[in-house]
């Protein structure tokens, strides 16, 4: 058995302290370093012989130099100081967030002559408890934000300050209900000013993966990068833009995996941005993609429904009047007034018109449901637009039918389709003046037939060529008011796309409008 070797107190004492992980400094009263282990070297960066002799005051931040008086009252008072909480600066300047123990140290006599310090350093601790309270207050704050610009700032002013950035923004590119696509932007640590003189991020080489979703870009010296200094017109770092040098840019994904957005963070120094910043922006961005996500269907609810309130409101007048009409007849009628010829005549198209509206309504309510039936057949394209063309009058205009020169066979609905074609014709003869222009033509384009209905009406702004085939959408000029329930555009859209199709126009004011009809010739459908 070996015998065990015994060390004098004071060598066993001594190589405690210096193997110890925290820093254990002793001073006497008059803030004088009387000794300094190795922990203490590692965390303030000086040595032994760089700081015995020297007042400890050289590790106290200037805004903080009165603690260390206080701190020798409390000592010669014989009290503990346990567990105080400050900060301390390094060799280099870096600021520590360190938890302090002070005991007093007594002499021979009893007599307090100095005081020995336990530092730990909690920088990171303090940095995980402040990370954490950031993340938990952000996830409660845009959880309960239904906004999209307050959920943009909020996620932008959170993940810089997490990501330690000197500044931040957040690009999120926004459609909006009518299918309007624009970008909004947040920043933190910047004025607007900062950004307004230069162009949004684009789809360039150092930009791509954050816009197309491929993955999140961190960078120490981003002016290194190869893709850095090809974005024209700038070619690097143009004059007044915010000095970036690391650079840490994420993706913003929706749940349905489209990019929404991206995260971008600067910083003049380099080496800012750690694999954890990165980690900690990435979950953050996939929480600020969902409340986006609910941001938007709120909006879109609430467009729906002020569209729907104003549908029914209008729909009951479009059906109030011709009802007032049949009624006022059918009373005159009774009272020997006119008569049933005189009646008839006057009543039916008021019937007409009704019979309008509610298969209009029956149309909504079928693609709501999701039951748009339709009974496709091979039948003659050219016959197909006779007949519908048959169905309106256009007596009092100059119309045109420009026949390709071959017939072609489609497979279509074949009442759907002249649908379509009816609603188109109608709303042109509406709106053009009478001996003017209207005009269908039609040819084949690779597998597609593209039909076009031209007009020399009134024409439609710019503006409005997107939403006038939204659903409960009605353009608010008095040239169109009573002209139509505003319904036969959004069912044309949804018939023409149940045959894989697309439909638009152009059209400036006065100038009268063109729209566009293409869809796969012989392409089934179901119903």
């Amino acid at each position: 058995m070996a015998t065990p070797v015994n060390y004098p107190h004071e060598q066993m004492m001594a190589a405690i302290i210096d193997s110890s992980e925290d820093a254990i400094i002793s001073k006497n009263l008059d803030s004088r370093i009387t000794s300094w282990n190795r922990a203490a070297e590692r965390m303030f960066g000086y040595t032994e012989q760089e700081m015995i002799g020297r007042q400890i005051h050289i590790l106290i931040p200037d805004d903080r130099k009165s603690e260390e008086e206080r701190i020798i009252e409390q000592l010669k008072r014989g009290e503990r100081v346990e567990h105080f909480e400050t900060v301390r600066v390094t060799k280099d300047g870096k600021q520590l967030q360190i938890s302090l123990t002070i005991s007093p140290i007594r002499g021979a006599d009893g007599k307090i002559i100095g005081a020995s310090k336990i530092a730990r350093d909690i920088t990171q601790q303090k940095l995980n408890e402040e990370r954490l309270a950031i993340i938990n207050d952000l996830a409660q704050s845009i959880n309960r934000k239904l906004d999209t610009e307050a959920i943009l700032q909020l996620v932008t002013d959170g993940t810089t300050r997490l990501s330690g950035a000197a500044f931040g923004a957040f690009f999120y590119n926004k459609v909006d209900v009518n299918g309007q696509a624009f970008m909004l932007y947040a920043l933190s640590g910047a004025p607007r000013e900062a950004f307004d003189r230069f162009g949004m991020p684009r789809n360039t080489t150092l930009f791509s993966p954050t816009f197309d979703g491929t993955g999140a870009v961190r960078s120490d010296d981003i002016t290194k990068d190869p893709r850095y200094g090809h974005n024209y017109p700038h070619k690097g770092m143009p004059a007044g833009h915010l000095p970036v040098i690391s650079y840490l840019a994420v993706p913003v994904i929706s749940q349905d995996n489209h990019v929404i957005g991206g995260l971008f963070f600067g910083h003049p120094k380099t080496a800012c941005f750690t694999e954890e910043h990165e980690k900690l922006v990435v979950a953050i961005a996939a929480q600020a993609a969902i409340a986006l996500d609910n941001a938007r269907l709120l909006q879109e609810v609430q467009f729906l429904n002020r569209k729907k309130d104003q549908f029914i409101g209008f729909a009951s007048h479009e059906l109030r009047t011709p009802l007032t009409t049949v009624k006022g007849y059918l009373q005159l009628l009774s009272a020997g007034i006119i008569s049933v010829d005189d009646a008839l005549k006057r009543v039916t198209p008021q019937v007409d018109r009704l019979e309008a509206i509610i298969a209009d309504l029956l149309d909504i309510s079928r693609i709501q449901a999701g039951k748009l039936a339709l009974a496709p057949e091979k039948i003659s394209l050219q016959n197909l637009i006779k007949e519908s063309a048959e169905l309106v009058d256009l007596s009092s205009h100059n119309f045109q039918l420009e026949n390709a020169k071959h017939d072609t066979l489609v497979y279509v609905d074949r009442q759907k389709f002249s649908q379509v074609l009816v609603n188109l014709l109608s709303n042109a003869a509406k709106y053009t003046p009478a001996g003017k222009l209207i005009k269908v033509s039609w040819s084949i384009v690779g597998e597609n037939a593209h039909i076009v209905v031209e007009d020399e009406g009134i024409g439609i702004e710019q503006k409005y060529l997107e939403d006038i085939f939204s659903q409960f959408y009605r353009v608010s000029s008095s040239e169109n008011q009573g002209k139509g329930i505003g319904l036969g555009l959004f069912i044309a859209k949804e018939i023409v796309e149940a045959h894989f199709g697309q439909i638009w126009a152009e059209s400036e004011p006065g100038k009268g409008s063109l729209f566009h009809v293409t869809f796969p010739v012989n392409r089934m459908v179901t119903g």
